[in-house]
């Protein structure tokens, strides 16, 4: 008989159905698994089942498997893979296998990891930021009318929203969403950086998101001068943050640098393919957070959804 194979969207759909208290025999015939399989993977780890813990249990087991050495070649694969393919940074890597992080650092001082410093996030280097070159204008909703409960993160569906360029004054830009409580990103192709893009684009996910769509706190570029139709059409109302305050956007702005890892400044976004795009966003939301106590964005957000 074959051994069964979970998959992380699996132990995604474990994890949220766990935690609404369904039974075993619920979640074996809503995954198509047997109990016993389902008992094993909630018991795989003591305490509260975690996806994102399972699957990098599963994965440094794997890695381990049949050799004694602690960098195993299946673990060596797994970290390269982790931070050059999917951008994780050091420390994140280190929390889900369970080796300090210094650890990590010495394999790749001593040459036993492919891994460069320019695959590391920030290279350790603050960049100093971009002159503003965008057209603005001063209408709106002040972010100091927004509702604290949005500021404190305590609910969901409130997002925040920015553009991001390939470094070329013309061509194709990226519209970034990100969920203040989760930090879900959502990444949509624009066709160039003007109002009537962006307008597009978050008429796009109004209409994906729904009500899990409430507000969308921006700055004042000119790609949301038609915020008085966004808000007509979509009954989402737009709150725009203060001049020169992108801490009033941070959970946006610390998105984008992460994204410029996989989009670098210079690169043509018309050369991105769609399934290249989609990609980028599984990774984004698939990197366990320490703001979010090491879960991805894609549990909580999914999470939240439920409730």
């Amino acid at each position: 008989m074959g051994t069964t194979i979970l998959s992380f969207e699996d132990r995604v759909v474990i994890e949220t159905l766990h935690h609404e208290k369904h039974s075993l025999q619920y979640i074996a015939d809503y995954l198509g698994f047997s109990k016993t399989t389902i008992f094993n993977e909630v018991h795989r780890l003591a305490g509260e089942y975690h996806a994102v813990k399972a699957q990098t249990d599963h994965e440094v087991k794997l890695s381990h498997r049949g050799r004694k050495t602690i960098l195993t070649t299946n673990l060596k694969r797994l970290i390269e893979e982790k931070i050059k393919i999917q951008k994780w940074s050091i420390e994140q890597v280190a929390h889900v296998v369970r080796i300090a992080y210094k650890t990590i650092y010495n394999w790749i001082d001593q040459g036993l990891l492919d891994i460069n410093v320019t695959d590391l996030p920030d290279h350790g280097i603050r960049r100093k930021r971009a002159k503003e070159t965008r057209g603005s204008f001063s209408h709106g909703r002040s972010i100091e009318d927004r509702p604290a409960e949005i500021s404190d993160r305590n609910t969901s569906g409130h997002f925040e929203a920015d553009t991001v360029l390939s470094g070329k004054r013309k061509g194709q830009a990226v519209a970034t969403f990100v969920e203040r409580k989760s930090r879900l990103s959502i990444v949509k192709r624009l066709n160039g950086r003007d109002s009537t893009s962006m307008t597009k684009a978050i008429l796009e996910l109004a209409n994906q998101l729904g009500d899990n769509l409430k507000t969308l706190t921006v700055d004042h570029g000119k790609e949301f001068a038609n915020y008085n139709l966004i808000e007509e059409q979509a009954g989402v109302p737009l709150y725009f943050a203060h001049a020169y305050s992108p801490h009033e956007r941070g959970s946006n702005e610390n998105r984008n640098r992460v994204l410029r890892r996989f989009i670098p400044k210079g690169q043509p976004i018309d050369e991105i393919t769609d399934d290249e795009l989609i990609q980028i966003n599984w990774y984004l939301n698939c990197r366990p957070l320490k703001c979010l106590n090491w879960r991805t964005p894609i549990e909580i957000f999914l999470r939240n959804l439920r409730y």
